[in-house]
């Protein structure tokens, strides 16, 4: 059933995605509460805390990233093995986001007894051997009233793909795989378990060539807030709106809009680029057999608009309600 575009903002605003998002500015409002002259918990990262990963200078002219990955506990109960797994591809997809390649992670596991922790632990290994980056270590405990999962990942990018970048006139860019199923009853789009362990590590490779080319420096991954809900976080740090034709999203045939919109993909990446490299970055995913295409403009305002047919309506302002930014923190040029 198609639904009006005032029904599918509605629908998006009340997403768990979404509220999981919204629920990051208290987080950082207290960090920033807790900071003093003495112990600056921000000076120390190339990028502000927003981004896919922390980005620690090397010396070198690189940068160290890291990140971590917490999940949700309905998804370890209902599907052990591909939360480990899930738990490792999304922490390799946040490295390349932001233009790095991943160097090893670690987990810190709850269980209670050996199951369903040994399921997690062989998701966590099959994935790690299929992108090909080490699981080094952890924490684990077999004594817990309840299964928890967290995996950390340290990568290198040389040079970075943040999400502050993104300026007023870009394309904005949707890359996802298209060659994937539902992972029911969650809304992650799985093109991931069964594709070819070099192909996987491949697409992703194009995220830090198009860094280190100098075609783009700005991307995050597609969270679980789906496309518009990762856009909306891309803009907001980068101070930036933008409108977007929800007519150009790439999506499976047979997908419904609303689905598509919240789902998760295992391989998807917002990118704002520059119009004079618009045609190169668009080759180099379809060179890949990935899905690729302008979904929208970036504009100097602080709004993110839906076009959808002949109706348009705004999906969020974050300069009236911040997104993912503490509200004292967010700031518009």
């Amino acid at each position: 059933m198609n639904c009006s575009l005032p029904e599918l903002i509605a629908d998006l605003r009340a997403s768990r995605g979404f509220a999981h998002k919204t629920d990051i500015g208290g987080v950082v409002s207290t960090l920033q509460a807790a900071a003093t002259e003495n112990w600056p918990p921000f000076g120390r990262t190339s990028v502000p805390i927003g981004d896919d990963c922390a980005a620690l200078p090397d010396g070198h002219g690189g940068h160290q990233l890291l990140a971590i990955e917490g999940l949700v506990e309905d998804f370890i109960v209902r599907m052990p093995w591909f939360a480990g797994y899930s738990a490792v591809m999304v922490n390799v997809s946040d490295i390349y986001a932001m233009g790095g390649r991943p160097t090893a992670v670690v987990n810190a596991l709850w269980s209670q007894g050996m199951e369903p922790g040994r399921e997690m632990l062989e998701g966590m290994a099959c994935a790690a051997a299929r992108y090909g980056v080490p699981l080094v270590g952890g924490h684990s405990n077999n004594r817990s009233e309840r299964p928890q999962l967290a995996v950390a990942i340290l990568g290198h990018a040389r040079k970075l793909l943040s999400s502050f970048n993104a300026q007023p006139g870009d394309d904005l860019v949707m890359a996802v795989d298209l060659r994937g199923e539902w992972q029911d009853p969650f809304p992650y789009w799985n093109a991931s378990t069964s594709a070819p362990p070099a192909r996987l590590r491949d697409d992703l490779e194009i995220l830090p060539r198009l860094a280190e080319s100098d075609l783009c420096d700005a991307a995050k991954d597609i969270s679980m807030a789906g496309v518009l809900g990762t856009a909306l976080m891309l803009l907001e740090s980068s101070g930036v709106g933008a409108r977007v034709s929800l007519d150009a999203v790439p999506r499976p045939p047979g997908v419904a809009l609303l689905r598509w919109l919240t789902a998760f993909p295992s391989f998807g990446f917002v990118l704002s680029v520059r119009p004079r490299h618009r045609d190169q970055v668009l080759a180099a995913f379809a060179g890949r057999g990935l899905a690729a295409a302008v979904i929208g403009t970036v504009e100097a305002s602080s709004a993110l608009c839906l076009q959808h047919g002949s109706d348009t309506d705004t999906l969020w302002d974050w300069a009236e309600q911040p997104f993912i930014r503490a509200a004292e923190s967010v700031h518009h040029d």
